[in-house]
């Protein structure tokens, strides 16, 4: 499994959010509405989830073992920090 494409869209707000990120697997396979977040320890990443209940929510779609959360996890870090530079509102990584 490849990452084939990144896309970034940084968001203005300088709330906790900081970008929404899609990502494409081999060319075949897209992920929207991946976040980056900042919070207490610094950046993460927040996988598509849905409100389920009053408080709680439900990951859409996650990986299922940490070497992958890893990889997709650096590949948006490293993508952010070069769309933080990057003029446009949106950004893409191949």
């Amino acid at each position: 499994m490849n990452i084939t494409d990144v896309r970034i869209r940084k968001l203005k707000d300088e709330g906790k959010m900081k970008a929404v990120v899609s990502l494409t697997f081999d060319d075949a396979f897209v992920v929207h509405d991946i976040k980056v977040i900042e919070g207490q320890n610094g950046l993460f990443v927040a996988m598509p989830s849905r409100k389920v209940g009053e408080a709680d929510y439900r990951d859409i779609a996650h990986p299922i073992n940490q070497e992958t959360r890893n990889l997709i996890q650096d590949i948006i870090f490293e993508a952010y920090e070069q769309a933080k530079i990057a003029p446009s509102e949106e950004t893409y990584f191949e």
